[in-house]
């Protein structure tokens, strides 16, 4: 079945057509326009549509780089259904290498936005009745925030099992079932039955190649579980994510220089020491140990630390597994597999 054009910001995308559709979304003080450039791949046949987005933080690159090899590569050919890309969400914070819009206000957090609310709320609202009303799924890529690493995890939302089911074909390490937040993009979209796995991975303004690796062979999976593009599997996982039913961060338990002995991916026994904190002048040394047995799925990269700081992210995964050998596979099939560059594309 041949599918119709596929209509956004007024313009309409042939089948087999792909554009890029710059989507109006202010101007500045000083008459710059700016806009949320959008790419669209439209197959020739009938199938799902699915939105991949990036920077909604403007400091997560990581997100715009995965994104950009996912567009690269020669799998999207023969693509069923429309797949819509947003590498930019947030130009404001990607220009200012900032994580919040010029008003200071995170995106992530005024969703579903309105027409004539605060800029973000604009900016919200556009992505929404442009992309996600016309979206049946939705890939969402972050990076934690400034002076933090995250190890890459697919965060579901409860109750979803759609989700579920596309966290598996993404193929991530770490799976973590995730409550969506008040005012997210997750929330507005499960609102509107447009089910969105949430990708973490790497830190702000810095980019980690494996976690680009992960992110890009995450979404060729998903597009090909989903049946949008053919032929072999992409780089198909040894190893199945590593499920985890919650997790807790460690707060520094005082003020100090912060030494750290445990990285992310690293599993850990309760009683373990993370870290250590030490006054600066090495009177006092306090330490941080796991509180029980887990895997670090984020960590604190600053080391100077202020009493109840948030230090490691530790989450609990399943008990029937063995998480160090699991994840030990993990990396090692991701170093393995291909270089992902201009010419050497999954």
């Amino acid at each position: 079945m041949r599918p119709n054009a596929f209509e956004i910001g007024g313009e309409r995308i042939a089948p087999g057509e792909r554009r890029t559709v710059d989507l109006p979304v202010s101007v500045l003080s000083d008459h710059t326009p700016v806009t949320m450039s959008t790419h669209v791949i439209h197959g020739k046949r009938a199938g799902p549509t699915i939105f991949v987005s990036a920077a909604i933080h403007g400091d997560e690159v990581i997100g715009v780089e995965i994104v950009r090899r996912v567009l690269q590569s020669p799998k999207l050919r023969g693509l069923r259904g429309t797949l819509i890309c947003i590498p930019i969400v947030n130009a404001f914070g990607f220009l200012n290498h900032s994580r919040y819009l010029p008003d200071r206000r995170d995106l992530n957090r005024c969703f579903p936005g309105s027409e004539t609310g605060s800029l973000a709320g604009r900016l919200a609202h556009l992505f929404i009745t442009e992309i996600v009303e016309r979206s049946d799924y939705g890939i969402d890529l972050h990076s934690a925030a400034s002076h933090r690493d995250n190890y890459p995890q697919i965060r579901v939302t409860p109750g979803r099992p759609k989700l579920t089911e596309m966290a598996n074909m993404f193929g991530a390490p770490i799976m973590l079932k995730s409550k969506v937040r008040e005012g997210s993009l997750r929330e507005a979209s499960t609102a509107l039955d447009c089910d969105v796995l949430l990708y973490e991975a790497g830190g702000g303004l810095r980019f980690d190649e494996f976690a680009v690796r992960v992110g890009t062979t995450g979404v060729l999976r998903t597009l090909h579980g989903l049946g949008m593009i053919g032929g072999k599997p992409v780089a198909p996982s040894k190893t199945k994510p590593l499920y985890c039913s919650g997790s807790h961060w460690l707060r520094s338990p005082a003020g100090g220089l912060l030494r750290t002995f445990k990285k992310c991916g690293d599993t850990v026994s309760e009683g373990d020491i993370l870290g250590v904190v030490a006054d600066p002048f090495g009177e006092v040394e306090t330490p941080i140990a796991a509180t029980g047995d887990g895997v670090i799925i984020g960590r604190s990269e600053l080391p100077i630390v202020n009493e109840g700081d948030a230090t490691f992210h530790v989450a609990q995964p399943a008990r029937n597994r063995n998480a160090e050998t699991a994840l030990d596979q993990y990396t090692a099939d991701v170093e393995g597999s291909t270089l992902f560059d201009e010419d050497e594309i999954i």
